[in-house]
């Protein structure tokens, strides 16, 4: 039996992607006799996996093999967190120390291999397994459940509801999604998520006069429990994902679990990890169109659930769970080598 012990405060602030991705690995783990799972213990384990960056666990990754899992990069922060310029030069190079340290790091998307390369971390170091999220959690649900979430959340049953997922900040494009929503009047909008970073938030005072202040067919939820998120996905007709930067978000995967329709921006990072099984633009503009086509056109709206269907059975329990088990594996074989 392999141990690892887990390295993670991913799970201490609600309505973050990493601590979704952290919670669903460990259920993926817990599952695979092979594995013995702690967290966050002090004792001798074959293999230290290192989810969050805290100072604290820079000196533990000598215990067993280390991994550390690349929940961001460096240039990812840009509109994510607020912080003068020195401190924030000082932060991003402790990032890559604090990567540099591992023994292995694991990336949700291969595009970012090179980024590390950059950096100085050779691509040996590193290897791509995606994110992944049970279908026991995220699913569809009937009518009737559905049709109670609108109702408690004051959302008309008949309209087309266009979701937006993800912490409040400049980086998520939820200016761009609140412009979208001003030239869609006749469409609802939903964003899920709150300040996760308070007043350091990027662009907080702007964001904050909006989230207290919305359109009228704008609703801010505020931080959502996890378990609370699938009646989320499933009041919605699409998920539309505006962000300017990501790595792996882990509402594309939850909303493809209930097949809703994807309406991302155009950026390369989607192109290998998504099979071109979604709909994308450049501007609002286009995001507008994509939109209102989706809410008219039957035949597209099917074509594009069926879509979110493939991305869904891609990424599954099966395939996702052989991908660690074959990495955890291997590094212990290769240890020394």
């Amino acid at each position: 039996m392999i141990k690892i012990n887990m390295l993670s405060t991913a799970d201490s602030v609600s309505g973050q992607g990493v601590g979704s991705a952290y919670l669903e690995l460990l259920g993926l783990l817990k599952d695979n006799p092979k594995f013995d799972v702690t967290i966050n213990k002090h004792k001798k384990v074959d293999i230290t996996h290192v989810h969050t960056i805290n100072p604290s666990y820079y000196a533990r990754m000598k215990n067993g093999v280390s991994v550390c899992y690349v929940h961001f990069l460096p240039h990812t922060l840009d509109g994510s967190i607020r912080l003068p310029k020195p401190i924030f030069k000082v932060f991003k190079n402790y990032v890559i120390k604090f990567y540099k340290k591992a023994d292995h790091l694991v990336v949700v998307n291969p595009i970012f291999i090179k980024d590390l390369e950059s950096y100085g971390i050779p691509k040996e170091k590193v290897t791509y397994i995606p994110n992944y999220v049970s279908k026991e959690k995220f699913y569809r649900q009937d009518i009737k459940k559905i049709n109670e979430t609108k109702k408690n959340i004051g959302i008309d049953k008949d309209k087309f509801c266009v979701l937006g997922v993800g912490q409040v900040q400049t980086r998520k494009g939820v200016m761009d999604f609140i412009e979208v929503a001003n030239k869609c009047p006749k469409l609802q909008f939903v964003w899920c998520g709150g300040f996760s970073f308070g007043a350091i938030t990027d662009g907080y005072d702007e964001l904050k006069k909006v989230y207290s202040h919305p359109p009228k067919n704008v609703i801010f939820t505020g931080i959502i429990d996890r378990d609370k998120m699938n009646d989320m996905y499933n009041i919605a007709d699409a998920l539309f994902v505006p962000s300017y930067n990501e790595l792996f978000p882990m509402s594309i995967l939850e909303a493809v679990n209930t097949h809703l329709p994807l309406v991302l921006r155009n950026l390369d990072l989607y192109e290998d990890i998504l099979f071109k099984k979604y709909l994308s633009g450049t501007n609002n503009e286009e995001f507008v169109k994509l939109l209102h086509d989706l809410s008219k056109n039957k035949k597209m709206y099917s074509e594009q659930q069926e879509n979110s269907k493939y991305i869904s059975e891609y990424y599954s329990k099966e395939n996702v769970s052989k991908l660690w088990d074959e990495f955890y594996t291997s590094i212990l074989e290769n240890k020394g080598v």
